[in-house]
């Protein structure tokens, strides 16, 4: 048997656990929609510090979802690291030109020894910094493809030759 509570439209039947459809016609107050509202600044929030960490004038990849950024709009520092993996070195850190294993799974996935990472010289930084490129293809002197981290992987940027 059903037991309804309320005489309006809301009727509720507590045998299957439904939802009160107005619950101020039933005296609980009006929840507000703070939580969504919530949620939306902490989007906000989230969008405006993952992008904080990219170059200025970089553009969304849609095969992929990583953001594009031209190589012009890279650091100085940036750009002497890509002419580096273009002419095959010689590199500054031994771990220059090591794979990269993709760990946190950001770049497209491809096999192991597929993506080689370099460093990008961090001025004022006592190690090697968080700034890297990682590229990946065969032979590393002509990378298939290439990518800028300013934040050690958290987030990478495509480079547009």
């Amino acid at each position: 048997m059903l037991s309804t509570v309320g005489s309006s439209s809301a009727q509720v039947s507590r045998q299957w656990g439904l939802a009160i459809a107005d619950p101020a016609a039933h005296g609980a107050p009006r929840r507000s929609n703070s939580c969504l509202r919530g949620a939306w600044v902490l989007a906000l929030c989230w969008g405006v510090g993952l992008s904080a960490a990219l170059p200025a004038g970089a553009k969304i990849d849609s095969a992929f979802e990583l953001p594009t950024v031209s190589l012009q709009a890279l650091p100085q520092e940036a750009r002497e690291t890509h002419r580096l993996i273009l002419s095959g070195g010689p590199f500054p850190y031994d771990k220059d030109g090591t794979a990269f294993g993709n760990r946190e799974r950001l770049l497209p996935g491809k096999p192991r020894g597929y993506y080689r990472e370099y460093t990008v010289d961090t001025p004022k930084a006592k190690n090697r910094g968080a700034r890297r490129i990682v590229c990946g293809g065969e032979p590393p002197v002509r990378p298939e493809v290439c990518y800028y981290t300013a934040d050690h992987y958290a987030s990478f940027a495509r480079i547009a030759p």
